[in-house]
């Protein structure tokens, strides 16, 4: 029995993320959806290295200025034979997920999820 699952990627390297959801995408991922993300300590870095005048830039402007956004790229899938070429085409444009900065990425099992619909061809749609 397939049982649905989320692949979610958390990487610094924002241009191979576009590249990585186009490459999922191929590989028959339904649907991808790209987040910013900012970790808490980029946040409390600038937050101590930052001279912010109230009213004038919120903390994420200086954080989008400086460049510190990860980008969190999300595909739920209702197929899990999908899983492995997800995770293989991650690997393949950021490297070895074990070496630094290239990111990490993980399967989440779904219990339930409301709102995919099934296109006529089989192919879910959010």
């Amino acid at each position: 029995m397939s049982t649905t699952k989320l692949v979610v990627l958390i990487t610094s390297q924002t241009e191979d993320a576009l590249r990585v959801g186009d490459a999922w995408q191929q590989a028959g991922a339904p649907g991808v959806t790209f987040l910013e993300g900012f970790g808490l300590r980029h946040l409390q870095k600038t937050q101590r290295h930052a001279e912010v005048l109230p009213g004038m830039m919120s903390m994420l402007d200086i954080l989008r200025q400086n460049q510190e956004a990860s980008m969190v790229v999300l595909s739920l899938l209702h197929d899990d034979t999908l899983v492995q070429p997800l995770l293989d085409a991650a690997q393949s444009i950021l490297g070895d997920m074990h070496t630094p900065n290239a990111g990490v990425v993980f399967v989440i099992d779904v219990q339930q999820a409301i709102g995919i619909r099934i296109e006529p061809r089989g192919t879910p749609s959010y």
